[in-house]
């Protein structure tokens, strides 16, 4: 009889389990800040090691979108999986609850599925929006998720090592734009995410979860530690064309991120540009060794192989191309984004596609591969590209953004005009309209097959082909003309 109860015990446990239903997928969503894929991932120069291996065992979508690059905007929408337009949210500076209080997230989604929700790092812009974060999208308060770029100094004990990089003459916010210091990688805010995203996985990886990781870079301040600008020789950094098309004037901005604000910004000497452009990379490389930090702790806790795992960035970024620096254009460089879903039981893992997508379409993706029923939103599921990169779920990708680019710090309050752009296979659309009215103002056509950097705006001469015509009319069918963004 002593040795019958053992074997109870594992029939009873057994049964257990069985009722209990099979485990639930997890989720890792791994969100980087100001992420290119031209010069920040992707076969870029960018030495990217992690992020490589991750798509090599996920589906990395070529030809993603985000809805508005700036940080607020797009992260609101892809969370919420619903467009600027039909949050209302256009600004840095306004909470995305402020206009759509019973909103629901993608984290609070799952936690009311009975997921373990945590956030590590900057998932929702918080920065000046009278709210901090989103508390009820998560199971437990976030951490280090409210702070600001400019105070992101090196942290450590004793005295640090002496400033061996020169700045361009102007600080963001408390540290220079360019910062080489011999320092951990925990001296700055991504390598302190790193480590409290590890202790998180260790803490949850018995229950269900979805964990958001959100890292502060690339954003600037290019401040990475020495060790990362090391790795790039500046004599071979991919050269500058800071060569701008024959497009409406509303369409540029006048890169105060960067180069400050009017009248009293500076335009950068060439060897400031280079400096740069090395610490954005340098940058790049760290934040590629801290996702790779996360990635082994999900291996070593064997969690791999039923998790969902997705990195993206939240928009694009210039680096002096077109004359403009960061982000706020419906240019390609700031509208395309890195994306990667590495699925469990996916059939194409490994290959990339080419199928366009948006970020507003992760919300119903992760969903649909944890059985978890979605927030209500406008994007798609990408699950059948998992299954086979050359499906097509949507023909047209679409991102807009307001004039001025930061229209809630003036004393108007709102925008002049907004600029809605749609990406097809083969091309680029834009259109900016009036704010009040709708009429339109300029607009920009650029044929991708044989002019990827957008140098040539041929809105004045193809309008009377198929690609003009195409992107046209799936604009006007996700944006219809005359119609005011405020009554959308």
């Amino acid at each position: 009889m002593r040795r019958a109860l053992p074997v109870l015990a594992v029939l009873l446990a057994a049964d257990y389990a069985a009722a209990a239903g099979p485990a639930k997928t997890n989720v890792l969503l791994i969100v980087a800040d100001d992420l290119r894929t031209d010069l920040g991932c992707y076969g870029s120069p960018a030495k990217t090691p992690n992020l490589d291996a991750l798509a090599a065992r996920g589906t990395r979508f070529d030809r993603a979108y985000c809805q508005q690059a700036v940080c607020n905007p797009s992260r609101s929408s892809f969370l919420t999986g619903r467009r600027p337009d039909t949050l209302h949210q256009w600004s840095n500076g306004q909470h995305f609850r402020e206009k759509n209080p019973d909103v629901v997230t993608l984290p609070q989604a799952f936690k009311g599925a009975g997921y373990e929700t945590r956030c590590v790092g900057k998932i929702f812009h918080n920065w000046h929006t009278k709210e901090k974060g989103d508390r009820r999208s998560w199971s437990a308060d976030e951490f280090l998720h409210y702070a600001t770029h400019g105070d992101d100094a090196p942290q450590g004990k004793g005295d640090l090592p002496p400033n061996l990089a020169a700045g361009i003459g102007r600080d963001y916010g408390n540290v220079p734009v360019c910062e080489k210091r011999d320092v951990p990688d925990e001296a700055y805010y991504d390598g302190r995410v790193a480590a409290e995203a590890v202790k998180t996985l260790a803490a949850v990886k018995d229950k269900p979860f979805f964990l958001a990781v959100g890292f502060w870079k690339p954003h600037a301040p290019f401040n990475a530690p020495k060790r990362y600008w090391d790795l790039y020789d500046p004599a071979r950094l991919p050269p500058l064309d800071p060569a701008r098309p024959k497009a409406p004037e509303v369409a540029f901005h006048d890169s105060r991120e960067i180069l400050g604000i009017p009248p009293k910004n500076v335009t950068p000497t060439a060897g400031q540009a280079a400096e740069m452009r090395h610490g954005y990379l340098a940058n790049v490389s760290y934040l590629d060794a801290q996702v790779g930090k996360v990635l082994k702790a999900l291996a070593d806790h064997k969690l791999a192989d039923r998790t969902v795992v997705v990195f993206l960035s939240d928009h694009g970024y210039h680096l002096g191309e077109h004359g403009l620096w960061a982000k706020t254009s419906c240019f390609e460089r700031d509208a395309r984004v890195p994306l990667v879903v590495a699925a469990p039981g996916a059939k194409a893992s490994g290959k990339p596609t080419r199928s366009l997508a948006e970020l507003v379409d992760v919300c119903r993706t992760v969903s649909e591969l944890c059985g978890v029923t979605p927030p209500d939103g406008d994007g798609v599921s990408l699950v059948p590209v998992l299954d086979d990169p050359a499906q097509t779920v949507k023909s047209a990708a679409f991102t807009q953004h307001p004039r001025p680019a930061y229209f809630d710090r003036t004393e108007k309050g709102v925008p002049d005009a907004m600029g809605y752009s749609v990406r097809t296979p083969t091309a680029r659309y834009t259109e900016w309209r009036d704010w009040t009215t709708g009429k339109v103002l300029g607009t920009e056509f650029y044929d991708h097959a044989r002019d990827p950097d957008e140098l040539t705006n041929l809105a004045a001469e193809a309008n009377d082909t198929d690609g003009f015509k195409k992107a046209r009319l799936a604009l006007h069918a996700e944006f219809p003309p005359g119609t005011p963004p405020a009554k959308r």
